[in-house]
């Protein structure tokens, strides 16, 4: 087999990237409180500040675009949309939302409140949010290996059983409305789940009749590591492993802007005729009329025609391949990642890269500065930042399981070039990574913080 990672693409339209000196980036540093978040995109080189919704889009995409049909009320995108996401996910009831926390928001509104808990394997940002927004509990059962960055579990995603047992029986299964995964874990590296743990987490919560949902937002990655690591897979299309993923699941939400291969949109799925009918009557109050959800026409074409093209196994290759050359050229280098490399990013260890920074100054922070202010390259914090709190009682700091710099890959945007010049900076980074300060918060929101909080070094 080739080692070169070919596109399975040609580019046919370029988008002109705007250089700067480090002089210049310093200053927009200071600027924009040392938050990534304020940035003006014209500034950023290389912006791997997230996947979500910066995929290049096809010609096929693009085409459907000038199709769509605006109609307020049953229009033909609508059923185009509907029937792609029923084709993939098997579910009855499919519900357009602008984008993937709008999905969450519908959703725990109606199911989360006070003195509700709801176990995933990791939430992510949003869904945490949400969640806790409506007063509920947010609780991460990932088995132990997620919270190792140097273990090579080919499933690091996974849902813990034995944990999930003892939380349901601890907490009630009244007290839990519904169960969740997801698919690639995102907060954890963006690490599969096998399909042999998600039977056996939809067991769980059926025994204890607890629906089951799946946050679908990297389904097709989330297959196609399935395909490459689970006995009895290897022949199967990845349509077919997808398919059989949310056949364990009563439903899912999913932000389309992730594998669906599109700039806006996303979605909530069920077999539920009740909860699909309290989900639309909240979605006509917040989002619109439920055969487009704050979505345009020509976005719910855009939609269905990614979530086509997102099984293909030649895209699957390339896009997962092209993650993992990133992760391998820095481990090369004696860089610390999380491993193996997940579907849609590589997650530098920030508490082994800069170990004289304390996890109450922020290491990630002060890497994803850097990696800026000497590169041009944007990117994300996930530690404490985003998952650290104080203690309500004492207000002691309690710092994120893991200190992690995500360098999340747009799909179909960068090419392998792209990626080399990333592999040389953080690789100069490393080498006088003692250098770098860490931070302090000088103003944040009460909730999802990482956003809009500002920053000052510590020198």
């Amino acid at each position: 087999m080739m080692k070169t990672i070919i596109e399975p693409f040609r580019i046919k339209t370029v988008e002109p990237i705007r250089f700067t000196t480090e002089e210049e980036r310093e200053n927009i540093l200071k600027e924009a409180g040392y938050n990534p978040f304020l940035f003006h995109a014209d500034d950023v080189l290389i912006d791997l500040l997230t996947d979500s919704g910066t995929a290049a889009m096809s010609a096929k995409q693009w085409s459907g675009i000038m199709d769509g049909d605006e109609s307020y009320a049953g229009a033909r995108s609508f059923y185009r949309f509907e029937n792609a996401v029923r084709d993939i996910t098997g579910y009855t009831f499919i519900i357009p939302t602008h984008q993937g926390r709008a999905a969450e928001k519908i959703l725990f509104t109606i199911l989360g409140k006070e003195g509700k808990s709801i176990p995933n394997n990791t939430h992510f940002d949003t869904t945490r949010a949400n969640i806790e927004y409506s007063g509920a509990e947010a609780v991460d059962l990932v088995i132990e290996e997620g919270k190792d960055p140097n273990s090579l579990h080919p499933f690091k995603g996974n849902m813990d059983i034995n944990k999930l047992e003892k939380f349901i029986q601890e907490t009630g299964a009244e007290n839990i409305p519904i169960g969740m995964m997801t698919v690639t874990n995102n907060a954890g590296g963006g690490q599969p789940v096998s399909m042999e743990n998600l039977r056996e987490v939809r067991d769980v919560f059926h025994k204890y009749n607890i629906p089951f949902f799946l946050d679908a937002c990297r389904f097709a990655e989330n297959a196609y590591f399935i395909k490459l690591r689970e006995k009895g897979y290897g022949d199967k299309s990845v349509k077919e492993i997808a398919q059989e993923m949310f056949s364990l699941a009563d439903g899912c939400t999913m932000s389309a802007k992730k594998d669906a291969l599109v700039n806006m949109g996303g979605f909530i799925a069920m077999n539920d005729e009740k909860l699909a009918q309290l989900s639309r009557n909240i979605l006509i109050v917040t989002e619109g009329f439920p055969t487009y959800g704050g979505l345009a026409g020509r976005d719910l074409e855009a939609i269905a025609q990614g979530l086509e093209e997102v099984v293909d196994e030649h895209y699957l290759r390339y896009r997962l391949r092209s993650v993992e050359y990133l992760g391998e050229k820095l481990i090369d280098a004696g860089v610390p990642i999380l491993q193996p490399p997940g579907g849609h990013a590589i997650y530098i260890n920030a508490k082994e890269f800069t170990p004289h920074i304390p996890p109450e100054h922020f290491p990630g922070q002060a890497l994803v500065c850097e990696l800026f202010r000497f590169g041009g390259i944007r990117a994300v914090e996930i530690g404490s930042v985003m998952f650290g709190k104080h203690d309500k009682k004492t207000g002691a700091f309690i710092p994120a399981s893991m200190e992690l710099v995500r360098l999340a890959i747009p799909r179909r945007v960068y090419t392998q070039s792209h990626i080399d010049y990333v592999v040389e900076v953080i690789i100069e980074i490393f080498k006088r990574r003692e250098a770098l300060c860490g931070y302090k918060i000088t103003y944040e929101a009460p909730m999802l913080r990482h956003f809009t909080a500002l920053f000052e070094p510590i020198t």
